[in-house]
């Protein structure tokens, strides 16, 4: 299981490559579709990330064991109200 401290290395790494993808000007319409598609897992991949932080800091607070915290699909994070 994932420390917070590798959670959070890969938020920064997510977030790093989101900027760049943003910041890009893609040229054909096939580049621009793989980078979309890209950007899009991207953000679900950061949503896992958040989600999973928030349950092991949870389960930690109440007592138990932050390592039971798992990755939650992308159906369930990604109906989150924000």
């Amino acid at each position: 299981m994932p420390s917070d401290s590798s959670v959070h290395d890969a938020i920064r790494r997510l977030v790093d490559e989101e900027h760049q993808l943003r910041a890009y000007r893609p040229g054909p319409a096939l580049e621009h579709a793989a980078q979309a598609e890209r950007l899009r897992a991207v953000e679900v991949e950061l949503d896992q990330c958040w989600d999973l932080l928030r349950q092991r800091r949870a389960l930690r607070t109440a007592g138990a064991d932050p390592d039971t915290a798992a990755v939650r699909p992308e159906n369930q994070v990604e109906r989150y109200l924000q």
